[in-house]
């Protein structure tokens, strides 16, 4: 398996501070990466992000295979021991009252992906052209849309657009999203923040991510578009080229 990533995270045109932590690992046996958004004061929302993202990698960089039987399992108890070590910390720490941040999680292996998924950052999978979100929003305007009361459009710019509905380390206990499906050459995923997703819309992130460039290049082109349109939240992306799979690897 061949995989170009590109990485980065940046504070965005307003905020003083940056929230928003990362990872992204990939060799020739697996790629791990992780984009975590994180809420609340005093600096809090940084700890709570960074805290998922350390805790995360570390529970999956061992998984060999994302086809091995109990990835599921270990996708969801990674996430499910980040969640319970910021909400320990929140209830032990006055100042850390509130914390909690989102956590999209990608995970690549032989011929397939497997996500887990809290919160309203996004995973999108581009594919022959078409830009497809994979992950779904834990937030107040997608539950509008999924009742019929909102479009997706309207969302996008109705004023709870930044509600979500679950998060990581915010009660004691939450529930995982998990996908899985498989990937082919010259698949590009796309793992970020909704201050890249709240600000650039998905057919311009169609364009960019079809750029016949690095993965490198499409990152910075991606936050320069947010920044370049207010850029009013902290912006992280990922951005992971499919060169080849281990199709072999994946039928044995």
């Amino acid at each position: 398996m061949q995989l170009a990533v590109g990485a980065r995270s940046d504070v965005g045109m307003i905020r003083s501070g940056n929230e928003d932590n990362f990872f992204a690992e990939a060799d020739e046996r697996r790629g791990v990466f992780v984009v975590a958004d994180g809420m609340g004061g005093h600096a809090a929302g940084e700890v709570a992000s960074e805290m998922a993202v350390q805790i995360v990698a570390r529970n999956l960089l061992p998984l060999n295979s994302v086809l091995d039987a109990a990835a599921d399992d270990r996708m969801s108890q990674a996430l499910k021991d980040a969640n319970r070590a910021i909400y320990d910390r929140m209830l032990a720490e006055v100042d850390k009252q509130g914390m909690g941040t989102t956590a999209s999680v990608l995970t690549m292996s032989d011929n397939q992906y497997l996500i887990g998924q809290i919160g309203d950052s996004r995973i999108y999978l581009l594919r022959d052209g078409a830009l497809r979100q994979i992950t779904k929003d834990h937030s107040y305007v997608q539950e509008q849309v999924d009742a019929g009361l909102l479009t997706p459009e309207q969302a996008r710019y109705h004023p709870y657009s930044n509600v979500i509905t679950r998060c990581v380390g915010a009660s004691e206990s939450v529930d995982v999203d998990l996908y899985r499906g498989d990937m082919f050459p010259g698949d590009v995923f796309l793992v970020a923040s909704d201050g890249l997703t709240g600000m650039v819309d998905d057919r311009r992130l169609q364009q960019l991510l079809m750029a016949r460039s690095g993965p490198g290049r499409i990152v910075d082109a991606l936050i320069a578009e947010a920044n370049g349109r207010g850029g009013l939240d902290n912006i992280t992306a990922i951005v992971v080229q499919v060169g080849t799979v281990d199709v072999a690897a994946a039928g044995a």
